[in-house]
């Protein structure tokens, strides 16, 4: 009975060890900022910068308005960028952390002159990992 509480132990360690490192690696930022704009400044995470098996990447980044209120407070994002096209798309968004709220809607969606959102996407897809 004692090995098999054992073995259980031993299971369970190797399985939940990959999470506890990624958590412990998702608290550690290294934020690049983008050209800001009239209504604040956009950053990326490039310790979180990874490529999808499909090509794109995805990178954390955290829109910071000009003004810190009530209604407006910092906005995280969990996006995907796709270079060829230059078109992304929003993973997941929260106030608290980057998982907070889930995109139902995960097309692609063309940045529409957005200098923020054109900026994390060229910087992403020139940066040199």
């Amino acid at each position: 009975m004692l090995k098999l509480h054992l073995k259980i132990i031993i299971f369970f360690f190797l399985c939940l060890q990959p999470m506890i490192c990624l958590e412990a690696n998702a608290i550690t930022h290294d934020w690049l900022e983008v050209p800001k704009s009239e209504y604040g400044i956009q950053v990326w995470d490039k310790l979180s910068f990874q490529r999808n098996n499909d090509g794109s990447i995805r990178v954390l980044s955290k829109f910071i308005p000009n003004t810190d209120n009530n209604i407006t407070s910092n906005i995280l994002y969990k996006m995907d960028i796709k270079c060829s096209d230059k078109t992304f798309r929003d993973i997941s968004v929260g106030q608290d952390n980057f998982n907070e709220y889930n995109n139902p809607n995960t097309d692609w969606k063309d940045p529409n002159g957005d200098v923020l959102i054109l900026g994390v996407i060229d910087q992403v897809c020139n940066f040199k990992k």
